[in-house]
């Protein structure tokens, strides 16, 4: 990419510091970001059909006139009810949004729109439900070609989008640098750069399109498997630690289990063991549903490198999960371990920063706090990350550089599809536990509107009356009247004075203190508490198995993987569990993910679901690659072309490791640029 894209959005005309700010929010920051901002559907208004002409349980697009708007409040305490009727000369429609009541400013009577959306029946009437929209105002041109439709930005209209976009194609594609060498374009029948950005945004026809979509897609493939390939090569040319270890003091934990571990975690920690007593560097990911074992495996993994005389360091990504795996494992003979959190007192990280130094810490449970700079190793050996999708690319290679080539294990309760794992994690070593333990059964799954909440409480009671506990989980911890949804704290003092009245009730969420919520984690878990309302907070690792019945109130609000990470802190004894998934649903995407919930319980089969309903962009996103490479490309539709880019970066990595050559350096720049530290990844000499 050449330098003069990397330049300010602010530097074009129009754009000043609030507008600015609101395209930072959509991570465009520069002029590049804003050209590869890319549509995420295209309407085709050449061929706008009439109203008359709508298709119930169809999606489409329609022209028309707003005549009416009106709001109303629902019989639902929390949900407002925005209405718009819009016609043509054909008929008329009516389109409802709810709980957006700031909408009713925007629609007046006589203004052209265009709409999109499913076209739904409601009684005698057909009807959108929460449509996209567009007001048309004299841009006769969008009116006669495929328009491009973008990921909303705040405060910026569509119009302006394509505008903007348009603008600056005109003006910085003749100075774009090609990335894919001449012969990988040829061998593969790719667009060039600049004529793939333009065609993207404003395609001249469907197949040209896709063939943009394909030389694009290509490129983010291969860019994203150069830092992969270069770190497997990396990793094998690095001396590692040889674990002089019997595994005596593994097989004497194991042995002490209240349970046998599953066929498949025994698989998995006989690759580890080999890992461990191998003279390279292990890097291995663990793949494994909620609730499989992966735990457990990992601290086997621990005690086997700490008999071979060495530290171990296990970082988890909150204060109550790092707590609870401290209090299940402390306590064995002859190891110290010790807890680091950021909720410590300064007093108190000094004593443990030195221990550890000194060497006499052999296992340290902590967060983020075991990246701070103060924390240093006297013979770090094994390196565990659990939850690792938590955690940022730059921040999961921190902890291992504080070692000298430690052993790394990567853990995520967050699956793949096997095949995209290898594809997109080649460096590291793949191990699967696919297998739950026995006797846990399948946890039954509702879905249910808010007007049938009280069905979802009844259940609870009668949970609550065998003796079990429950959870009820809420997106927000205040309520919202902007989003319309009720918060943890305000339901729970409503529950505890009416369905439940009588009940033990706690509540928990992130602003209570630490040790507010570790005394409200430990009546739980000592069932002083029969219910406990909380926020996300409880989304991982918690195992309690009286626990079962999980309530999620707005259950929209969620994402498809963080409702499975909540479903899972149920139906971890053997004991009938429920999760009840109370949500009126009313987008598509939202309803896919309730459909997806009731469904499917295989961790992997729902992030299929979720990668296919979201994209791959917002699905691994930030968190998990430290940046969105996968902007436009789908793994899951086009592993083809995943595995050839990736065969391609292996060959292009073979013949030049560093990138040297001439017309490999804007590939090299835009690498430097893209992943800061592949300057550390190249291979001299």
């Amino acid at each position: 990419m050449s330098k003069n894209l990397i330049i300010p959005l602010v530097s074009i005309a129009g754009i000043g510091p609030k507008r600015a700010k609101a395209f930072a929010k959509r991570g465009i920051k520069t002029i590049e970001d804003l050209c590869y901002y890319f549509p995420r559907r295209y309407e085709d208004r050449r061929k706008l059909i009439k109203i008359s002409q709508l298709i119930e349980g169809e999606i489409q697009t329609v022209r028309g006139t707003v005549l009416a708007v009106g709001q109303r409040r629902s019989f639902k305490r929390w949900l407002t009810i925005t209405e718009v009727a819009v016609g043509d000369a054909s008929g008329k429609i009516f389109c409802v949004w709810f709980s957006q009541p700031y909408l009713k400013n925007y629609f007046k009577p006589g203004k052209e729109i265009i709409l999109y959306g499913r076209v739904e029946r409601y009684g005698k009437r057909l009807q959108l439900n929460a449509p996209e929209f567009e007001f048309i105002e004299d841009e006769v041109k969008d009116l006669t070609r495929i328009i491009p439709i973008y990921p909303a930005v705040e405060g910026t209209s569509q119009r302006y989008l394509r505008r903007l976009i348009e603008d600056v194609l005109d003006e910085y594609l003749p100075s774009l640098h090609e990335i894919l060498p001449y012969n990988i374009r040829t061998r593969h029948n790719l667009f060039n750069l600049a004529k793939s950005l333009r065609v993207i945004h404003f395609p001249g026809d469907e197949n040209e399109q896709k063939e943009a979509y394909r030389r694009l897609s290509f490129e983010e493939f291969f860019i994203f498997q150069i830092p992969i390939l270069l770190r497997k090569l990396r990793y094998a040319s690095q001396p590692g630690i040889t674990h002089q270890s019997q595994g005596k003091l593994a097989s004497l934990i194991q042995e002490s289990l209240p349970f046998r571990l599953t066929s498949a975690q025994l698989r998995v920690w006989e690759e580890i063991k080999l890992d461990l007593a191998s003279s390279k560097p292990m890097h291995r990911l663990i793949q494994g549903d909620v609730g499989s074992g992966k735990t457990i495996v990992a601290f086997l993994a621990g005690f086997f490198a700490l008999e071979g005389g060495h530290q171990v360091a296990f970082m988890v990504p909150t204060d109550i999960l790092a707590r609870q795996h401290y209090e299940n494992i402390r306590g064995q003979e002859k190891i110290k371990i010790s807890l680091l959190t950021s909720s410590l007192d300064k007093k108190e990280k000094t004593k443990i920063y030195k221990e550890i130094k000194e060497g006499k810490i052999d296992l340290i449970i902590g967060t983020h706090a075991l990246l701070e700079e103060g924390v240093k190793f006297k013979n770090l050996g094994l390196v565990v990350i659990d939850e690792q999708h938590k955690f940022g690319v730059s921040q999961r290679a921190l902890l291992p550089q504080k070692g000298n080539s430690p052993d790394i294990l990567i853990m995520t309760a967050t699956p793949i599809p096997r095949t995209l794992a290898i594809t997109l994690y080649g460096d590291l070593d793949i191990s699967i536990i696919d297998e739950l333990p026995p006797g846990r059964k399948p946890i039954k799954t509702l879905w249910l509107e808010l007007k049938e909440r009280k069905i979802a409480y009844d259940l609870c009671l009668e949970q609550l009356k065998s003796g079990c506990q429950a959870y009820i989980v809420y997106p927000v911890i205040e309520d919202s009247y902007i989003l319309d949804i009720a918060g943890a704290k305000k339901m729970y003092a409503q529950l505890k004075e009416g369905i439940f009245r009588g009940v033990n009730i706690g509540l928990i969420h992130g602003r209570m203190k630490q040790k507010e919520q570790e005394e409200v984690m430990q009546d739980f878990k000592e069932k002083k508490l029969s219910v406990l309302v909380s926020t996300t907070i409880v989304e991982v690792g918690l195992d309690i198995p009286t626990a079962t019945c999980m309530i999620i109130e707005h259950a929209e609000r969620f994402g498809l993987a963080q409702l499975h990470q909540l479903r899972g802190r149920v139906g971890r004894g053997e004991a009938e569990s429920f999760c009840v998934l109370l949500s009126d649903a009313y987008t598509m995407e939202a309803q896919a993910r309730m459909t997806a919930m009731k469904n499917f319980s295989d961790g992997f089969k729902i992030a299929e679901e979720d990668l296919r309903i979201r994209g791959p962009g917002e699905f691994f996103g930030e968190r998990q690659h430290g940046l969105s490479e996968l902007r436009i490309a789908n793994p899951l539709t086009q592993l083809h072309l995943l595995k050839a880019a990736r065969e391609e970066a292996k060959q292009l990595l073979k013949a030049d490791p560093n990138l040297e050559e001439s017309a490999h350096l804007p590939l090299r720049e835009k690498l430097l640029q893209r992943f800061p530290e592949y300057e550390k990844l190249t291979i001299v000499g």
